[in-house]
């Protein structure tokens, strides 16, 4: 039998997974790097001799592991190597290609990181920076207004064309992780500050939320003028700042801020984990140790009262 050498069988599971499983470019690539990096540790070996013992010792590798800059890879970046590892096993097995049973791989436990959320008093200020005079002013608050309103994923917001948001129904599609889509849903505050920018928006191009620095040659498409999330996250940092907000504030703080504040005010948590679009309930219960003072309260107003 002819040896199938891991990096060619890569090759192949990339292209299954672009092909036949429709994964994002993101997703592709960061598969691709996370299993080249088992090429760097393991030299290109034939795939039948991935075991135990040589997963073990990789993953003792990761562990110790340091780029040029002396940085390290986190226990959670390793784990996602352990997954595309996993995907890709599985990906043999289904072709009948003898290699480790995917059921092998064991992720490390983890400590998830402490949800960090706004509180009432802080989104106010925090939607009180833009100077809404300005066009650039009125996109940034109809962002924000929009991810606390929505809950979307950075990555679901850049996305979002003109086309794709509809303010009158106030609910919409998005296609978020794994290729799912779900529906979203806006207020009223969120769709009439979202109005409000795109009536003063003078080039008919696609993009919802576009950039005003450099040059304003416009495209057909103005594809090239899409916010990256990058300028997202500096924007919302800078905005959080301004308002005197201590805390780390980030595009996702305002994902966490929308979940708490639907389960604080009674919604259970199987519908926050559809608006959310985790395909996990586990993923979604990081919000109930938030919740647990809310909890108390209303077992003491409910519980045996008088």
């Amino acid at each position: 039998m002819s040896s199938y050498y891991l990096s060619d069988a890569i090759v192949d599971f990339l292209e299954y997974l672009e092909v036949e499983q429709n994964r994002s470019q993101k997703t592709i690539s960061n598969y691709h790097l996370y299993l080249m990096r088992l090429v760097e540790f393991a030299d290109d070996v034939d795939i039948n001799k991935i075991d135990n013992e040589l997963v073990r010792k990789w993953r003792l590798w990761l562990n110790r592991y340091e780029d040029e800059q002396g940085k390290e890879i986190s226990k959670t970046t390793q784990n996602y190597h352990l997954i595309a590892l996993r995907s890709f096993l599985r990906y043999l097995a289904k072709r009948d290609i003898t290699s480790l049973s995917a059921d092998k791989i064991e992720l490390a436990k983890v400590r998830r990181k402490q949800v960090t959320f706004l509180s009432p008093n802080e989104l106010k200020r925090l939607f009180e920076q833009p100077d809404t005079n300005t066009l650039t002013g009125l996109r940034d608050r109809a962002i924000l207004e929009l991810l606390f309103s929505s809950g979307l994923r950075i990555s679901e917001l850049v996305n979002l064309n003109r086309d794709h948001i509809n303010l009158k129904r106030k609910e919409f599609m998005v296609r978020g992780k794994g290729q799912k889509d779900r529906p979203v849903f806006i207020d009223d505050l969120a769709a009439n500050w979202v109005s409000e920018y795109l009536s003063k928006r003078t080039d008919n191009i696609q993009p919802l939320f576009i950039r005003y620095s450099g040059s304003q040659d416009i495209t057909n498409d103005g594809e090239y003028m899409r916010l990256t999330a990058r300028s997202i996250q500096r924007l919302i940092s800078n905005y959080a700042r301004k308002a005197g907000i201590t805390k780390k504030v980030s595009p996702h703080t305002l994902r966490h801020s929308f979940a708490t504040d639907l389960l604080m005010n009674g919604a259970d948590i199987r519908s926050v984990q559809s608006m959310l679009g985790h395909s996990n309930i586990a993923t979604t219960q990081i919000y109930t140790h938030i919740t647990d003072p809310h909890l108390k309260e209303v077992h003491q107003k409910f519980h045996r009262s008088k």
